[in-house]
């Protein structure tokens, strides 16, 4: 049966670009377009879709506050459509499952890449699990550990806010974090500073010859491989372009097949909500190595797509809810 999907979005050209773009895919069928959320609350309550794009900026409501009044009352996966700008990490906030770039019309190249990523966007959000309750979360105490040196974590469709939940349970004085999350360029770095304003920790993109830190979180850029290399007793990272791995750069696989050569069984390795198997293989390679493998279960993901992955493949160690993820990590730590 194919995903019914609202579209939702004040411009006309808009509209008819997007819902003929993706309808070219025979798995997705555009069942409404709504011109704003008024008219969207309606056809919701008609049409029943399985998935709704929508537009941040529009007229009478915008789409983050269209999501925070929707979502309490129609459990429907939200995909935000925007131009680059800090305000979609508030959609993610407010309870959207994904985001995608809007394109310049006048640039082919730019449609065509658009509409490739808004189908795979749908199709993962047609599996989301919507969470309409509030995560309770409570800091970790902080207690001496010194078994391990890093702690590296990846995710995808629904990662944004699973990362900052679990940054926000972590107590500052731990062992660094590199971080791989499935993200366009530019929202990277946007997102970076978003957590490092938001968390207590020093949050940066990361750079080639970052020395990881204690307290400190390392992004990988969003059109970057990340790795890390042992150094005497640091650890470096190596950033640098390069070709997909998985369908992805950056590649969640790309950091774990590096940290299961650097550290061993001093890393704990965390994989997060997402679509697809990146990092699954890598995890493996991991806990072979030693280390401490941990994946959100599928309750609390968004998508329990990479996760699971990981866990059939049995580099899962213990599957975790992310309302206890933090504590597992320091438990572990400990």
């Amino acid at each position: 049966m194919a995903i019914k999907v609202l579209i939702v979005d004040d411009s006309l050209v808009y509209r008819e670009v997007i819902a003929k773009g993706i309808e070219s895919d025979p798995s997705i069928k555009v069942v409404a377009k709504a011109v704003d959320p008024f008219d969207a609350r309606d056809k919701i309550l008609q049409f029943h879709p399985d998935v709704v794009t929508c537009d941040i900026e529009m007229p009478k409501m915008d789409g983050i506050e269209f999501i925070r009044r929707l979502l309490p009352q129609y459990s429907v996966p939200v995909i935000v459509i925007s131009s680059v700008s800090n305000r979609v990490f508030d959609a993610m906030e407010a309870g959207a499952v994904d985001f995608v770039t809007k394109p310049s019309m006048e640039v082919t190249t730019s449609v065509e890449k658009f509409l490739y990523n808004i189908i795979d966007k749908i199709k993962a959000a047609s599996k989301a699990t919507v969470s309409n309750e509030p995560k309770q979360i409570k800091v970790a105490a902080v207690k001496n550990y010194s078994l391990h040196d890093i702690i590296a974590i990846g995710a995808s469709t629904g990662g944004t806010e699973a990362i900052y939940n679990v940054l926000k349970q972590l107590p500052k004085d731990i062992p660094g974090i590199v971080i791989v999350q499935h993200i366009p360029p530019v929202f990277s770095r946007m997102f970076a500073e978003r957590l490092d304003n938001q968390t207590h920790f020093t949050v940066k993109e990361a750079a080639n010859g970052d020395v990881v830190k204690k307290g400190h979180v390392y992004l990988a850029p969003g059109d970057m491989h990340m790795e890390v290399e042992k150094k005497g007793p640091q650890y470096v990272l190596k950033v640098f372009k390069g070709e997909k791995f998985n369908g992805h750069c950056p590649s969640v696989d790309v950091l774990f097949n590096s940290l299961s050569e650097s550290a061993k069984n001093r890393v704990v390795g965390v994989i997060l909500t997402g679509m697809g198997y990146d990092g699954a293989r890598g995890l493996g390679k991991m806990r072979r190595k030693g280390a401490i493998t941990l994946g959100q279960n599928e309750a609390s993901c968004v998508v329990y797509g990479m996760p699971k992955a990981a866990y059939e493949l049995g580099a899962v160690e213990r599957q975790i809810s992310l309302e206890h993820m933090g504590h597992q990590i320091m438990k572990v730590l400990r």
